[in-house]
């Protein structure tokens, strides 16, 4: 019975954390999750084949490290493991951006930018934890393309279009004219 306790334990910590994990990507590194972001926006498919091809690049040798039964070449396996998942967060990120933005828009700018990240990283954690599904479908697949977002946000040579303009505030805008010369004694 404690084992259970201990499983549930665990996975309660890691849903606890996971937003946090993802909020500290998107404030440590804000251009790279911004490449991401728009790389995962703007053409989607390109960006999950591109994961798919990193899945097999990085797969194929960390299979064969964990084949080769010696203890230090299963831990290097476990390493590189470790090592493209933690890469895979900034494209982790940057679909939390994206979602975020929508999520913002929807509210009519009600949200500020903080909020609607962090509770798009719930909304993305609870999709992953819907069993069956949420396990053996979205989070492989959130995977790829995270990956894929990653490194297109480290490889690619194409620059970020301009943010958006910035939503009206409602306030009003001063405009002040001034003359030629002034005189300043």
């Amino acid at each position: 019975m404690s084992d259970v306790y201990i499983a549930f334990g665990t996975l309660l910590s890691l849903g606890i954390v996971f937003p946090g994990l993802l909020m500290t990507w998107w404030l440590i590194f804000p251009k790279r999750v911004n490449r991401a972001k728009a790389e995962l926006a703007q053409r989607p498919m390109r960006t999950f084949v591109i994961g798919f091809v990193m899945v097999g690049v990085i797969g194929l040798p960390t299979s064969i490290l964990l084949a080769i039964s010696l203890p230090f070449t299963s831990f290097l396996g476990a390493a590189v493991i470790v090592a493209a998942l933690a890469f895979s967060l900034i494209g982790a990120a940057g679909l939390t951006s994206w979602m975020a933005e929508r999520l913002a828009n929807r509210s009519n700018g009600q949200m500020s930018e903080s909020a609607s990240f962090l509770r798009s990283a719930v909304i993305l954690e609870l999709g992953a934890a819907f069993p069956i599904l949420g396990w053996f479908l979205f989070i492989p697949l959130c995977i790829i393309a995270c990956l894929g977002a990653a490194t297109m946000a480290f490889l690619g040579r194409r620059p970020v279009q301009a943010a958006e303009e910035p939503r009206p505030t409602g306030l009003p805008t001063i405009q002040i004219q001034t003359t030629g010369a002034t005189d300043v004694s």
